[in-house]
């Protein structure tokens, strides 16, 4: 199975996601905050990147593009999570090079096959 990132600062929400993912076979590799969220996507290379978007001073969306913005970073597909179903955050995480957006609370089933889709569309993660 896939590795993924999970870059979550609310540790209930990292607790409960990374052992949900697990349980279905990914191998989650985790990071507080912004900073370390893309550090640990050089250092780890995961096959896809789940990312917070409110991580505090260096949020999701500033993270991402850092991570598309490194040669070795850019084509690991990132699936932006959020509290929030704004229609602007959605175009947001877009611009910033997100490959699909999630709300939180999470929906399992459906961030599954989101994660299947960003996956299947990349063919390093095979």
């Amino acid at each position: 199975m896939a590795d993924i990132l999970l870059v979550e600062d609310n540790e209930m929400n990292r607790d409960m996601l990374g052992r949900r993912l697990e349980r279905r076979g990914y191998s989650v590799v985790f990071a507080i905050d912004g900073p370390s969220g893309v550090a640990a996507a050089e250092q780890e290379l995961p096959d896809l990147i789940l990312m917070d978007i409110a991580l505090g001073e260096m949020d999701g969306w500033e993270a991402t593009r850092r991570i598309k913005a490194n040669p070795k970073t850019a084509g690991i597909p990132v699936i932006a999570l959020t509290a929030h179903a704004l229609a602007s955050d959605r175009e947001r995480s877009v611009q910033v090079g997100c490959s699909d957006f999630d709300t939180k609370p999470v929906d399992m089933p459906r961030l599954l096959r989101k994660i299947e889709a960003c996956l299947a569309a990349n063919p390093a993660a095979a």
